[in-house]
C-alpha cells in the first residue's frame, strides 16, 4: 500500500509538471488522483506516455505525436473507460491530427456520465469551451447553437479562461445575427483580458 501510494504521488508530480508548460487547455482536469490500484497505475503510465507526446506538439513530428498520444489515451481508457482525464487528452490530441468530428466525441464521452462525475464544476466548464470552439470551428449553423449551449454553461461554471469563452460566446452570437448581444460579449472578453485581439477584430466587425 505504501508503495502504491509513492507512485501515485510521482505520477500525480510528473504529470503536473508535464503539463504545466504543455498547452492552454486547464491542467486540473488531467491531473486528478484516481484509486489506487494496478490498473489504474498502468492507466497512468499510457496517460502519461500519451501527456509527454503530446507536449511536444510544435515540433515536426506533431502529428506523429498527437498520434501517440491519442493511442496512449486509449490505452488507458481500455484500463479506466471512466476517466475523463484520458478522454480529455485524447479528444486534445485528435484535434491536433485535425480529427475534429473524432475529437467531439471524445469531449462528449468526458462530459457524459459517468466520466463527468470525477469532474469538479470549473473542470467541467473548461471542457465545455472546448467543446464549443471545435462546434465552431466546424461552422455549421446547428452547430453553432449548440456551442451558444455550452459556453453559456461554461461561463457560468467559471471556466479558466473566462476572456476566451466570452470572446466565442460573441463569435457565436456574431453568427447568429444578435449584434447586441456579441457586442456586449466581446465587450466582456476585453474587460477580462483588454489586449485580446480577436475580441477587438470582433468589435470591429461590429461597427
Amino acid at each position: 500500500m505504501e508503495t502504491d501510494i509513492v507512485i501515485q504521488l510521482a505520477i500525480l508530480l510528473f504529470t503536473l509538471g508535464i503539463f504545466y508548460a504543455m498547452y492552454n487547455f486547464p491542467k486540473q482536469a488531467l491531473t486528478r488522483p484516481r484509486t489506487k490500484n494496478r490498473s489504474t497505475n498502468q492507466a497512468h503510465i499510457h496517460f502519461i506516455k500519451g501527456a509527454e507526446a503530446r507536449s511536444n506538439r510544435n515540433k515536426s513530428t506533431s502529428f506523429n505525436l498527437a498520434k501517440s498520444a491519442a493511442a496512449e489515451a486509449g490505452k488507458a481508457l481500455i484500463l479506466e473507460p471512466k476517466d475523463p482525464a484520458a478522454h480529455i487528452l485524447k479528444a486534445l490530441s485528435l484535434d491536433l491530427m485535425g480529427y475534429k468530428i473524432a475529437a467531439l466525441r471524445s469531449l462528449d464521452s468526458a462530459l457524459s456520465p459517468p466520466a463527468v462525475k470525477a469532474l469538479s464544476g470549473g473542470e467541467r466548464g473548461d471542457a465545455l469551451l472546448k467543446l464549443a470552439e471545435l462546434l465552431v470551428g466546424l461552422n455549421r449553423k446547428r452547430r453553432v447553437d449548440s456551442a451558444l449551449v455550452d459556453l453559456l454553461e461554461a461561463v457560468q461554471l467559471s471556466c479558466s479562461d473566462q476572456a476566451k469563452a466570452f470572446c466565442l460566446l460573441g463569435q457565436c452570437y456574431e453568427i447568429e445575427g444578435l449584434k447586441v448581444e456579441a457586442h456586449n460579449a466581446f465587450e466582456e472578453a476585453l474587460r477580462i483580458e483588454p489586449d485580446l485581439i480577436a475580441a477587438r477584430q470582433g468589435l470591429g466587425r461590429l461597427r
